[in-house]
């Protein structure tokens, strides 16, 4: 997908650390979480080897459950932020470059049939912004690189297709992108449009991984 023309982003593109300032925000929670976790642990060994102070009842062991699993959803946040901690967009006259790590690819300006910003509520006061990229042909569903943007879902208009990458946005992050995208490809842009809360969805992790399934790289 990469432009043989370009095989890296220009030197003037607009940057977007995508991946440090979830982190900054991301691993301290689920640091926390993780230390929940632990102490859940600790007291369900406790209660396993009859060395807890008192007698134990039912809420004590939901409780104790309910800790565990706390720091289970820490231990996944906490390898998912650590993970993309890396990751940033770049946006040039090419395309809206995505990397991670050491990995890059492009998604071409020329490929595009329209690109919308989607928002939904987040929390008590917050909104959550994504960038829903349409192309105008067919798209490597299971590209090395874009496979976590892409989404299968219902298009903003019946004549976009569903099959699309989707870059996941913070509020901050989000005018700068808007920005940047809309001075370089004003054509393709299609406006914003609020969803329901919750439109951040995950990836076909289990579809791609049986796609995938003895490929080589």
């Amino acid at each position: 997908m990469s432009s043989p023309h370009t095989p890296s982003p220009a030197r003037n593109a607009t940057v977007i650390r995508i991946g440090r300032r979830s982190a900054m925000t991301g691993l301290p929670c689920s640091i926390v979480l993780m230390a929940i976790g632990g102490v859940g642990s600790f007291g369900a060994v406790l209660v396993a080897t009859g060395q807890q102070k008192g007698e134990s009842t039912v809420s004590g062991f939901v409780g104790l459950a309910f800790m565990v699993a706390l720091g289970v959803l820490g231990v996944i946040l906490f390898v998912g932020f650590w993970a993309n901690r890396r990751s940033r967009i770049l946006i040039d006259h090419t395309g809206l470059w995505f990397e991670k790590g050491d990995a890059r690819n492009v998604i071409p300006w020329n490929g595009l049939a329209g690109i919308a910003l989607y928002w939904s509520e987040f929390g008590r006061n917050g909104k959550i912004y994504s960038l829903e990229l349409y192309p105008n042909g067919p798209i490597d569903r299971d590209d090395p690189v874009l496979w976590g943007l892409v989404r299968d879902e219902e298009p903003l208009h019946p004549g976009l297709p569903r099959l699309r990458h989707r870059v996941t946005l913070t509020a901050p992050n989000q005018p700068p992108v808007v920005d940047a995208v809309r001075s370089h490809v004003p054509h393709l842009w299609l406006g914003e449009s609020q969803r329901p809360t919750g439109h951040i969805t995950r990836a076909d992790v289990r579809g791609h991984r049986r796609r995938t399934r003895g490929r080589t790289p």
